[in-house]
């Protein structure tokens, strides 16, 4: 819980110190014109990518299939689409790599390993239907 309170206060101040260097590099305008585009490119594949994880896990579920993988995707999605939203280069970078399906499986090793884990310590109960 202490590393997500330092996270909220280390990369906003990474973020703020990228953009004051951008803006003085290549301009306040270009910067900003720069986020506005990849938050609108971004808001644009984050509905595609989300109304697609959306049918895989419908699809999971209608062929009485768990939605393993496709809930993972939806939750890579989720959290991509939270981030490229949020105004910041760094945010935006791992915001598209989630989004896009061949580099989010760069980070489905890590959600599993962190979700058995959680299954580990009975954080998460998977229970199985009659």
């Amino acid at each position: 819980m202490k590393w997500i309170i330092g996270l909220l206060i280390v990369i906003p101040a990474i973020e703020l110190y990228i953009l004051l260097l951008s803006g003085k590099s290549i301009g306040v305008g270009f910067t900003i014109l720069l986020i506005l585009a990849t938050g609108i490119v971004g808001a644009f594949l984050a509905k595609r990518q989300g109304i697609k994880a959306y049918r895989e896990v419908s699809d999971s579920i209608k062929n009485r299939q768990a939605p393993g993988e496709a809930a993972i995707n939806g939750l890579c999605v989720f959290v991509g689409s939270i981030l490229v939203i949020l105004p910041g280069f760094i945010s935006d970078i791992l915001g598209f790599l989630l989004l896009i399906g061949p580099t989010r499986k760069l980070f489905k090793p890590f959600i599993y390993k962190w979700i058995r884990k959680k299954m580990k310590n009975g954080q998460v109960i998977v229970m199985k239907s009659s």
